[in-house]
C-alpha cells in the first residue's frame, strides 16, 4: 500500500480547518479548486536557476551579498531532491506510518555549518509589518525535517521577498527583494504535524468556527 505523505500544503489546510483537512485527505470531499496564479511558480523556477548561477560560481548573489555569513548549499544532488515536489525532506511517523513531505527553495549555509531554510516569495505589494508570520508554521516545519534529517538549524529562517515596484519605458519589470528573517521553532513544526495525524486517525471533526468552506462540505 502506497504510503501517505502530507505537504506542507496540507498542513496549512489543517491549521485553516481541520473538517476540511479530514475531508480532503480521506478522499471523501475536496474543497473548490479557485484559479492560482502562475506567476509565483514561474518566479520560483527562474530564481532557483538565479540562485544556482552563483552557486556554481561559490558566491553570493547580491539579495544576500552583506546580509548573510556564509554560502549557499553546495550539494546539488540532495539540493535537487529536496527541491522535488513529489520526493524532498521526508519524515515518517512510525506509530502511524503517516510521512511528512517539505520541499525547499533553496539552503543557505552559515560559517559554522548550520542550515537556514531560504525560501522565494512573490507578492503584488510591497511588504507590511506582519506579512511574514503568515509562514511561521512553514518554515517551523521546513527546520523540523532538516533536523530529523542530521541537518542542524539555526533557530531562525530567511523569507525573501520580491514585489514589483515599477516598469520601465521598454516595458520591462522591475522588482525589489526585500530579505526577512523570521524565528523558527522545530517542535512547533512537529507538533502540527502530530496533531493532524491525530486528526486524521479519528472521527470527522466538528465545523470550524468561520469556515467558509464547511456549509458547502456538509453531507
Amino acid at each position: 500500500m502506497k504510503r501517505l505523505f502530507l505537504s506542507q500544503s496540507k498542513l496549512s489546510l489543517f491549521l485553516e480547518c481541520p473538517r476540511c483537512f479530514w475531508l480532503d485527505v480521506k478522499g471523501i470531499k475536496k474543497r473548490p479548486v479557485s484559479i492560482f496564479p502562475s506567476l509565483p511558480s514561474g518566479m520560483d523556477s527562474i530564481l532557483k536557476k538565479y540562485f544556482d548561477e552563483f552557486r556554481c560560481k561559490n558566491c553570493l548573489p547580491p539579495e544576500l551579498e552583506g546580509k548573510l555569513k556564509g554560502h549557499l548549499f553546495n550539494d546539488m544532488e540532495k539540493l535537487e531532491v529536496w527541491r522535488n515536489n513529489f520526493k524532498g525532506l521526508q519524515y515518517v511517523d512510525e506509530e502511524s506510518g503517516i510521512g511528512l513531505m517539505g520541499a525547499l527553495d533553496d539552503l543557505f549555509v552559515d560559517d559554522e555549518e548550520f542550515n537556514i531554510p531560504l525560501d522565494f516569495k512573490t507578492r503584488g505589494f510591497p511588504l507590511k509589518e506582519d506579512t511574514h508570520q503568515h509562514y511561521q508554521h512553514q518554515v517551523d516545519i521546513y527546520c523540523f525535517l532538516l533536523d530529523v534529517n542530521g541537518n542542524k538549524t539555526r533557530e531562525f529562517a530567511c523569507l525573501l521577498f520580491f514585489y514589483p515596484l515599477k516598469v520601465d519605458s521598454d516595458g520591462k519589470v522591475i522588482f525589489k527583494s526585500e530579505l526577512v528573517k523570521i524565528g523558527t521553532n522545530k517542535e512547533n513544526g512537529k507538533k502540527i504535524f502530530m496533531d493532524a495525524v491525530k486528526v486524521l486517525q479519528g472521527e470527522e471533526p466538528e465545523p470550524s468556527e468561520g469556515c467558509p468552506y464547511c456549509n458547502w462540505n456538509k453531507s
